[in-house]
């Protein structure tokens, strides 16, 4: 039974998912700035409520939710070289609201300097998806049990699997035992992950799909296994993630994880369901081009995120001179000589007022307390 469908179902199902996946791919990226805003906004008031007590994080709960499911449902109709690299749509709106909501003042020539390389990213990111969405591959495979079951067991998936279960291998080896926190390993490991994420992802969304036009599939034993490492994959793939943001910069490893992760999962497209099959050389070229400028894109959007300066409560010794004129309320900072720990702290734990530093600390006068003069009388110094 030849279950590919006709050409124009093949333009339509593709136009379809592009759809849900730009759509998703903005939603979650709505989210996300929603989900921020709770935690800052909680962050700054005196209220003891927990984030997930605030109806804005919950709201933005449920529009990742509907991003997550815009998702998920576009990989049943458009092939994985088509959605996998609109995940930079996310990424360029979460930019865009960021520029939004900073609301910055400055003078045309700072504002193009501070924000040149993000608006040209844009541009490129707008360039290279126009290009891969319109000369991505166009056939697209009803995904039932059968097919699926077809394509696991043929060589080049087998050959592609085992290559990937023995790199993984390797570099959780490297990962865990030899302490290589390298960025670049820690996102290998999320990209071969997401690899198995999008095939299982597209055979289940697949499946279920086709379940709800009539044609069952729940009952078939590939649609568990799939289901499960479904599951299984996007667990480990958010801890490793989790992982590499914690090590390393957020805005350079949401880079990193956008190249390796589309580069994989276009490959795992191509390996086991065969998407590039009928394309030829000048589509294939120009799809190319358009994921090269979506990944130049990211990285000159992240790249241009200003980092956080990290504030740093104590005074270091190469400033003591002028730490009676570097606080605006006039207070002195000095160590506490009651026996705490708390060097250069603003206030004494016993609550004992600090000493004021002398106004001229060049060449102090040195005392010696004589051993036979009683506590509190201080050898005076004779000339």
């Amino acid at each position: 039974m030849d279950t590919q469908p006709e050409q124009g179902d093949s333009y339509t199902d593709n136009l379809i998912g592009t759809l849900l996946a730009i759509f998703g791919s903005v939603i979650v990226s709505i989210s996300l700035s929603i989900q921020k805003y709770s935690h800052v906004t909680l962050a700054g008031t005196k209220e003891q409520r927990t984030f997930y007590n605030t109806k804005t994080w919950w709201s933005g709960f449920v529009f990742i939710c509907i991003g997550e499911g815009a998702n998920f449902v576009s990989y049943a109709f458009a092939p994985i070289a088509v959605v996998a690299p609109l995940n930079a749509v996310s990424v360029l709106t979460s930019s865009i609201l960021g520029f939004l909501f900073l609301r910055e003042k400055s003078k045309a020539k700072d504002f193009a300097k501070n924000h040149g390389l993000a608006f040209l990213g844009y541009i490129f990111i707008i360039g290279g998806t126009y290009l891969f969405v319109s000369f991505g591959p166009n056939s697209h495979e009803k995904l039932q049990a059968e097919n699926i079951v077809k394509h696991l067991i043929g060589w080049p998936v087998l050959l592609y699997m085992l290559l990937e279960i023995i790199a993984f291998c390797l570099l959780l080896y490297f990962y865990k035992q030899r302490n290589a926190n390298y960025l670049v390993v820690v996102l290998l490991l999320v990209a071969l992950l997401g690899s198995v994420t999008v095939i299982t992802v597209k055979a289940v969304s697949g499946m279920l799909l086709l379940t709800l036009e009539g044609s069952m599939q729940l009952d078939y034993p590939i649609f568990s296994v799939m289901f499960v490492c479904m599951v299984a994959s996007v667990i480990f793939q958010a801890r490793f993630l989790s992982q590499a943001c914690n090590l390393h910069d957020p805005s350079l490893a949401a880079c990193v994880n956008y190249i390796f992760s589309t580069i994989f999962a276009v490959v795992a497209g191509a390996v086991f369901y065969l998407e590039f099959q009928k394309e030829d050389v000048l589509h294939i070229c120009l799809f190319l081009l358009g994921s090269a400028l979506c990944f130049l894109g990211v990285f000159l959007v992240t790249k241009s995120r200003k980092k956080a300066k990290i504030f740093e409560p104590y005074v270091t010794m190469d400033v003591a001179n002028g730490v009676p004129t570097i606080h605006d309320n006039g207070l002195v900072v000095q160590p506490d000589f009651n026996g705490s720990f708390s060097y250069g702290a603003l206030v004494n734990n016993d609550g004992v007022a600090p000493t004021t530093l002398p106004v001229n600390l060049e060449h102090p006068t040195v005392t010696v307390r004589g051993t036979d003069l009683p506590y509190g009388q201080p050898d005076l110094k004779k000339d």
